[in-house]
């Protein structure tokens, strides 16, 4: 398979299937986890079907992979129109979907969220006093950085149409880097010129990208912690943890969700750049075959592929 190819289908594989796995422990404490699964989750039939995860299929991704499809259905061949991104956004709420950010559900409840999208976004972010920085943008930011030009400013934009906080943005703006640069020029951003465009956005970030990089056990990020499960820094802490110290596709998965807290998000997240990063043929068969609608998004995605390449 093509170098290219194989980086950005493993990508979009990467996206779905850490959601997918992540729901699992999704919420979860790791007191909690280890009761549950003793020697781990590993794969979809495990799932516990407890309230919260009996509305979904074992094995089907949830609204972190939904509002990536979003934005990868508004591609036009060069670039992600915003508009229609946006427009997007909006058909999916109105479906009524599962397990939506209480943020993400906010910006798009309101009535002229189609026509000035940005405008109810700072809206909403200004209501929080700028307190607002959850991941919402960030669990479906991985298409993004997919496309050959105008990464940055699409990562910014897109971000911008339901989470204004630049702690987001920043977020953001890093994964999408960090994938294009796995993609396109087979190149690992550096902890330094990570740190760079992080400090671009917001000084905090700085703080989360270091605890990522020296931090061999993962279980010092405290992924499970109540009060900030939801939290933009955290889940981008996860992604850049597997980024740098996963040995392959699965060990960052199974190392990620295990940790629980928004485990979904964070191994979609994480799991995305795994999968540009070691590619496609990396990722075990298991969790691509047992992939709730795998036909339809391979479909999907394959349409997309062949308009980029």
């Amino acid at each position: 398979m093509n170098i290219v190819r194989n980086k950005i289908l493993g990508c979009l594989y990467g996206q779905a299937i850490g959601d997918a796995l992540g729901l699992g422990t999704e919420f979860m404490c790791k007191s909690k986890i280890k009761n549950i699964y003793p020697d781990g989750l590993s794969r979809y039939e495990q799932i516990h079907q407890d309230s919260h995860r009996k509305r979904w299929e074992k094995g089907a991704w949830t609204d972190d992979t939904d509002m990536m499809l979003c934005i990868l259905k508004a591609y036009d061949g060069q670039e992600f129109n915003i508009n229609k991104v946006a427009e997007n956004f909006k058909g999916w709420f109105n479906g009524a979907p599962m397990g939506i950010g209480n943020n993400t559900f906010k910006v798009l409840c309101m009535s002229d969220y189609v026509e000035q999208p940005e405008l109810c976004s700072k809206i909403m972010w200004d209501i929080s006093r700028h307190k607002s920085a959850a991941n919402g943008a960030l669990m479906r930011t991985s298409v993004v950085g997919i496309p050959k030009i105008r990464t940055e400013q699409q990562a910014e934009t897109i971000c911008k149409l339901t989470h204004y906080d630049p702690r987001c943005i920043g977020s953001c703006v890093i994964v999408s880097l960090i994938i294009h640069n796995l993609i396109w020029n087979n190149k690992q951003l550096s902890v330094d010129e990570i740190k760079h465009i992080g400090n671009h956005y917001d000084q905090r970030i700085g703080e989360w990208i270091d605890a990522a990089y020296i931090s061999s056990d993962i279980s010092s990020l405290e992924l499970d912690k109540a009060d900030s499960v939801g939290y933009t820094l955290r889940t981008l802490s996860a992604a850049l943890w597997a980024y740098w110290h996963a040995s392959s596709f699965e060990d960052g998965l199974l190392s990620v969700v295990n940790e629980g807290g928004d485990a979904d998000t964070n191994a979609a997240v994480g799991c995305a750049i795994l999968g540009a990063k070691f590619g496609y043929s990396s990722i075990p068969s298991y969790y691509i075959d047992n992939l709730q609608s795998k036909d339809i998004y391979k479909l999907i995605i394959e349409a997309f592929v062949s308009q980029i390449l």
